[in-house]
C-alpha cells in the first residue's frame, strides 16, 4: 500500500532552500517554495484524498489556524509568480482549465507524437502525455540546448536517467499527489526506488561567504534515487507525524488516552506517556525483564552493544509510534533531496527566477496556446547569464544566505542581540566578496555591456544578493549604534550605481538623517566649536539631500522627504531666503477632506466555526460596508461607488479603477518602449511585458527613452500617442501589460487633455521606476471634470482628481500615504472622502 507525500527532514534543510519570506510592507524579496508539486490550490478540492481500491495517496495538509499554533514560528510560504508569469498575460491555469483543454485537444490520429508535436498540434493524448509533463520536458531541454555548460558529467547523466524514465515515472515525478493517469502506480514507484549508477566526478569545493556548509544529501555521490522510501528515511516522531492530519493524530491519541489542542501538545504528550510506560518503546521484552532489571541495565543497539540512554530511549520511544503511524499511512514517497535539487537548478536557469509553482511549469504553454495576440518585438535569450558553473552555484549560495538573514530579521519576533550579531558577522564576512564583485560587474559595465544590457543581467549576479545582504547589514549597525561605520558603508552604496537602484533614496535619507544628527560628535571637529561642527555637518547633510534630487537613479517617491529635510536644514542654517531652495514647482499641498453623508446597511454578521456566537463582539476594522446608492437607483452599493455616485452630482466622471485607469495610460503613452528591445527580457514570443518590468532594472535600462517620452507628454503630447497606440493595436486587442481595451477612448482622450503634461509625466515617472510596487496604493477613485477653452489645468480646460476613499473602518496605509505625497507633489488635486454614515438601517 502506498501513502502519501512526505517532508525531508529538518536537517537537510530541504523545504527551506531557496525559499524567501513573504514579502511585508514595501520589501522586494525572492521567494521560492519547497517542491516540483509543491503548489497547493486556493480551492480546497486540491487537498482532497485520491483514493483507489488498492491504494491512497495524499498531501499533507497543514492545520487550521484553530487547532494548531506551529506554523505561526516559520516563516510563510506563500508563493509569488515568477517575472516569466508576471510577464504573460491573464491566463485560466487552474486544474479544471488544464483538463478541459486536454480533453478538447487529444489526439485523435494514429500513432505518437513527440513533445514538439504535441506543443505545434496543441494534442495531448490521456495516459500517455500530460501538459505537466511536457512543460517540464520544455524547460529542460531549453536549459540542456543553450546553457548545458553549467551541469557536470554527473547532472548530464541524472538528464539522461530522466529521459529514460517511462511516461509514468515523469508523471509522478512532475504531480506527486495526484496519480489518475497512472496505470500502474507500483511499477512507477519501484522505477523511481531503483537506484542508478553515476560517472566519478572531482567536484571543486566552494567556500562562499555567509554561508555555513551546503545543505545536506543535496550532492548527487555514486548513485542516486529519483525518489526515496518513508522506512529508510523516517525515523523520528516529529518526521513521522507530519503524515498525519492532526484528527488522525488525535485518533492514535485516544489509543493512547492522551489529549492535546494541536500537534505540539499531543507529541509531547505522546513522549510523555511512552517514557513513562518505558516498557512500550522496547523491542522483544522477555519474561526475565523486570523493572529492577530494566532500569539497571543499560539498552543495547541491534548488534548488542551498549548505547547512550537518552538517545536510544528516545529513538526505541518514538519507534513505537513510528510503526503505528506507518500502518496507518501505509508506505510513502517523497522525491530524493539530490535529484530535486538538481531540477530546481534548471528551473532556475530556465526562468531566470528562483520563484517557481508547478503553475509556472503549464502558465508558459497555456500561454502559448491561447488565442492571444502579443505585441511585435524581438525574442532573445541569452546563454551567458550564469557564465560558469561556479558563478551559479555561488548565486544559490548567496540566496540561502540571504534567506537565513530574512528568516533572522523578519520571521521570528523581534530579533535579540544574538541574532543581530550572527547579522553582522554575515555581513563582515560578505562584504570583501562583495566588493571584488563590485570592480568585476563595473568592469563588464564599462567593456562589454551594450547601454543598459547589464540591468538586467545583473540580477543573476551573486553581487546583486550581496549588495541586499550589505544593506541589512548596515541597518544592523545602526541597531548597535555604530553610526560612524553605517555612513561609510551608506557613502559606499551610494557609490555604487550597478545594484538595488531603488534603495537609493533610502540610502540618501539614512546618510542625511546621520550626518544631521550623529556625525558632528564622531568626528574631529578640527579646532571648530561644537556649535560649529553641528553647523557643518547639516551643511553636509543639505548636500546629501541635495544630491539625492539630482540623482537621477533616486526613485521620486523619495523626493517629498528629501525636499521636506531640505526646508527644515536651511531653516536651522539660517540660510538667506534668496539662497533656499524653492520647491513651489512640486506644490507640497495637503490632501482636501471631505465628509460625505450616507445611508449604511447593517447586517447580522453570518455564524462560522471561528465565530459562533449569535451576539458576537469585537471591533469591525477592515470589513466592507454596504451603503444605499441614494443618487443612482437607490440599491446597495459599496462605499466607493456611494461616494463616486455623489461626486457626479457635482459634476465629475470617473471611474472606481483603483489604479487600472493609470495601468492604462502607462501602457497607452509607453507601449512602444515597452517592446523596444533589450536583450534577454522577451525569452517567449507570448509576454504582454518584458521580464524587467517588474524589477528595478526596467528604468535604467531605458532612461533615455523614457526621459525623452516623459519630455513630450509633459510638452502635451499624451494625446498624439495615445491615438497612435489605439490606432495600431485597439483593432486585435493587444496584449499590452496594464492595458485595459474596455476604457472608452472618448473617455481616455478627455482624462489627457484635463490632465497637465507635467503632472501626467510625474505619474507615468513614478510607474517606469517601480512598476510593481507602485502598482497598489493608488487612490480608489478617478475623477475629471471638462471645463472651458482655457480653463483649469488641462491643456484644453478641466481637471483630474484622485479621491481616496475610507469609512469608519478603514485608515490609510503606506503606500496609499506614499501616493498622496507623490500625486499633490505633481500638483494633482486629492481628497480624502470619509463617508459617515447619517442613517444606519439594520436588517
Amino acid at each position: 500500500m502506498l501513502g502519501r507525500r512526505i517532508s525531508h527532514p529538518s536537517s537537510t534543510n530541504y523545504d527551506e532552500e531557496f525559499k524567501s519570506p513573504t514579502a511585508k510592507r514595501l520589501k522586494r524579496l525572492d521567494s521560492t517554495d519547497s517542491s516540483i508539486s509543491r503548489a497547493l490550490s486556493d480551492n480546497e478540492d486540491e487537498l482532497e484524498r485520491y483514493t483507489s481500491p488498492r491504494r491512497e495517496i495524499r498531501r499533507e495538509i497543514a492545520d487550521s489556524e484553530a487547532e494548531s499554533d506551529e506554523n505561526e514560528e516559520l516563516p510563510p510560504s506563500a508563493s509569488q509568480p515568477t517575472e516569466l508569469e508576471n510577464s504573460l498575460p491573464p491566463i485560466k491555469t487552474d486544474k479544471d482549465a488544464i483538463a478541459e483543454y486536454e480533453a478538447s485537444r487529444a489526439a485523435e490520429t494514429e500513432g505518437d507524437l513527440d513533445l514538439q508535436g504535441r506543443m505545434g498540434q496543441r494534442k495531448w493524448i490521456r495516459g500517455k502525455s500530460s501538459i505537466y509533463v511536457d512543460a517540464f520536458n520544455l524547460a529542460l531541454e531549453t536549459v540542456l540546448e543553450d546553457e548545458s555548460h553549467l551541469f557536470d558529467e554527473a547532472e548530464m547523466a541524472v538528464f539522461d536517467q530522466w529521459k529514460k524514465l517511462s511516461y509514468e515515472g515523469q508523471y509522478l515525478i512532475n504531480r506527486l499527489g495526484y496519480y489518475g493517469d497512472i496505470a500502474d502506480m507500483s511499477a512507477a514507484v519501484e522505477e523511481l526506488f531503483k537506484s542508478r549508477s553515476l560517472p566519478a566526478v572531482t567536484a571543486v569545493a566552494l567556500n562562499n561567504p555567509g554561508e555555513i556548509e551546503p545543505p545536506q544529501d543535496a550532492t548527487l555521490g555514486e548513485a542516486f534515487t529519483f525518489a526515496d522510501g518513508s522506512e529508510e528515511h523516517i525515523h523520528t516522531l516529529e518526521e513521522a507525524s507530519s503524515l498525519l492530519r492532526l484528527d488522525e493524530l488525535k485518533v492514535i491519541a485516544k489509543d493512547a488516552k492522551i489529549q492535546g489542542q494541536n500537534k505540539r501538545e499531543l507529541l509531547k504528550a505522546l513522549r510523555k506517556t511512552s517514557s513513562i510506560q518505558s516498557g512500550l518503546g522496547f523491542r522483544n521484552l522477555k519474561r526475565s525483564d523486570t523493572e529492577e532489571s530494566t532500569k539497571s541495565e543499560p539498552p543495547l543497539d541491534e548488534n548488542g552493544e551498549p548505547v547512550d540512554e537518552q538517545s536510544g530511549a528516545s529513538v526505541n520511544r518514538d519507534a513505537y509510534y513510528v510503526r503505528k503511524i506507518f500502518a496507518n499511512t501505509g508506505t510513502c514517497i517523497r522525491l530524493s533531496c539530490a535529484a530535486f535539487k538538481l531540477f530546481e537548478r534548471v528551473h532556475l536557469v530556465f526562468y531566470r527566477s528562483t520563484e517557481w509553482t508547478e503553475k509556472s511549469l503549464t502558465t508558459i504553454i497555456l500561454a502559448r496556446i491561447s488565442r492571444r495576440n502579443f505585441p511585435s518585438y524581438i525574442v532573445s535569450r541569452s546563454a551567458n547569464i550564469f557564465v560558469s558553473r561556479s558563478a551559479l552555484l555561488e548565486f544559490e549560495a548567496s540566496i540561502r544566505t540571504q534567506f537565513r538573514i530574512d528568516n533572522i530579521l523578519e520571521f521570528n519576533g523581534t530579533p535579540k542581540k544574538h541574532d543581530l550579531h550572527l547579522v553582522k558577522d554575515i555581513f563582515e564576512e560578505v562584504y570583501p566578496r562583495w566588493r571584488i564583485l563590485l570592480e568585476e560587474e563595473q568592469r563588464k559595465e564599462d567593456r562589454v555591456y551594450e547601454s543598459g544590457e547589464g540591468a538586467y543581467l545583473r540580477r543573476f549576479s551573486p553581487a546583486w544578493v550581496y549588495t541586499r545582504i550589505v544593506h541589512k547589514g548596515t541597518a544592523v549597525l545602526g541597531r548597535f549604534k555604530e553610526h560612524k561605520r553605517e555612513h561609510e558603508m551608506l557613502t559606499e552604496l551610494l557609490e555604487q550605481h550597478l545594484f538595488h537602484a531603488a534603495r537609493r533614496g533610502a540610502w540618501y535619507q539614512r546618510k542625511a538623517l546621520l550626518e544631521e544628527h550623529y556625525m558632528w560628535a564622531l568626528n574631529s571637529s578640527d579646532g571648530r566649536t561644537e556649535e560649529a561642527q553641528k553647523k557643518h555637518w547639516k551643511r553636509i547633510a543639505l548636500c546629501t539631500c541635495d544630491d539625492g534630487l539630482q540623482d537621477k537613479e533616486c526613485h521620486v517617491i523619495y523626493h517629498h522627504d528629501l525636499q521636506k529635510r531640505i526646508m527644515k536644514l536651511e531653516k536651522q542654517l539660517k540660510i538667506p531666503k534668496r539662497q533656499q531652495h524653492d520647491f513651489l514647482h512640486v506644490r507640497l499641498a495637503k490632501p482636501i477632506e471631505r465628509s460625505i453623508e450616507g445611508i449604511r446597511i447593517e447586517k447580522p454578521p453570518a455564524l462560522n466555526r471561528r465565530n459562533s456566537s449569535p451576539h458576537p463582539t469585537g471591533s469591525r476594522r477592515g470589513a466592507k460596508t454596504i451603503w444605499v446608492d441614494e443618487h443612482e437607483g437607490g440599491g446597495e452599493c459599496s462605499v466607493e461607488a456611494m461616494c463616486l455616485s455623489y461626486y457626479r452630482t457635482q459634476g465629475y466622471r470617473g471611474y472606481h479603477s483603483e489604479g487600472g485607469i493609470v495601468r492604462t495610460l502607462f501602457g497607452y503613452l509607453f507601449a512602444d518602449i515597452l517592446y523596444t528591445y533589450i536583450p534577454n527580457v522577451f525569452q517567449t514570443h507570448y509576454q504582454s511585458s518584458p521580464l524587467d518590468l517588474f524589477t528595478d532594472a526596467f528604468y535604467p535600462s531605458r532612461l533615455s527613452l523614457i526621459n525623452h517620452r516623459l519630455a513630450l507628454i509633459a510638452n502635451g503630447g499624451a494625446e498624439a500617442l495615445l491615438l497612435e497606440t489605439h490606432a495600431l493595436h485597439a483593432a486585435q486587442a493587444t496584449c499590452i501589460v496594464g492595458l485595459d481595451w474596455s476604457f472608452a477612448l472618448e473617455d481616455l482622450v478627455q482624462v489627457v487633455r484635463c490632465f497637465r503634461g507635467e503632472a501626467l509625466a510625474t505619474v507615468c515617472l513614478v510607474m517606469a521606476q517601480e512598476y510593481q510596487q507602485r502598482g497598489g496604493g493608488i487612490p480608489d477613485l478617478f475623477l475629471w471634470r471638462v471645463g472651458a477653452e482655457g480653463e483649469g489645468e488641462g491643456k484644453r480646460g478641466g481637471e483630474v482628481m484622485f479621491v481616496e476613499v475610507k469609512s469608519e473602518n478603514d485608515r490609510l496605509s503606506d503606500t496609499q500615504r506614499l501616493w498622496i505625497d507623490v500625486l499633490t507633489g505633481a500638483g494633482i488635486k486629492v481628497e480624502l472622502a470619509n463617508a459617515v454614515a447619517r442613517e444606519v438601517r439594520k436588517l
